[in-house]
């Protein structure tokens, strides 16, 4: 009898979790029909009559961004957006909104060299021997002592896009060796998903 409950519980462990990732992404599809393809079907409701389509929403959505990204890059759709863009400067909370937005888009579009994240490293966490993981966004001259510095972005778990920025020396950052992709589903899965071991350090 104890050996018959050992079989159901484990293949019960087992099915439990072959369904999370299935469950897992209907949840997204859900989310993206409520938040989205919903909302911009009743959008353009408003204009011209769009069946209710599941997914249409989505696909309209990806069509304008299409149709914005050929206009953003001729010469036309550059002067219309260089016009918004000097309008912006002129208001003052919105040029600072605007400003935001345009080196946020920037970053994730690597224009004028640059990346959000450029590599993984480690810190150590208020010098206690506690080393958190981080991004490097940049360098820093230190012009007093010389050294070079990194800007480095320590996510909170399980949110990549809040967290904390350290200015560390760029000889007291350790290399774990792991890819950008790697440490990003260790911060979303709360590190159930991680490497495991270090492969190099500096």
């Amino acid at each position: 009898m104890k050996n018959f409950f050992k079989h159901i519980r484990i293949y019960i462990l087992r099915g439990l979790l072959a369904i999370i990732p299935i469950f897992l992404c209907i949840l997204a599809i859900q989310l993206l029909y409520l938040l989205i393809d919903k909302r911009v079907v009743v959008f353009f409701n408003r204009f011209f009559e769009v069946r209710k389509i599941p997914g249409l929403g989505i696909l309209l959505v990806l069509l304008c961004l299409y149709l914005i990204g050929l206009i953003v890059s001729n010469v036309i759709g550059k002067r219309l957006f260089h016009f918004i863009e000097r309008i912006s400067q002129r208001i003052p909370l919105v040029k600072v909104i605007y400003q935001l937005g345009k080196q946020f888009s920037e970053s994730f579009s690597g224009e004028k060299g640059k990346e959000v994240f450029k590599r993984v490293v480690l810190v150590d966490w208020n010098n206690n021997g506690l080393w958190a993981m981080g991004f490097v966004t940049g360098r820093i001259i230190d012009q007093a002592g010389g050294e070079p510095m990194l800007r480095v972005f320590v996510p909170n778990v399980p949110s990549p896009t809040t967290g904390f920025i350290f200015i560390v020396k760029e000889s007291a950052a350790i290399e774990p060796g792991w890819t950008v992709e790697e440490a990003l589903k260790m911060v979303v899965s709360g590190s159930v998903i991680a490497p495991q071991e270090i492969r190099s350090k500096s």
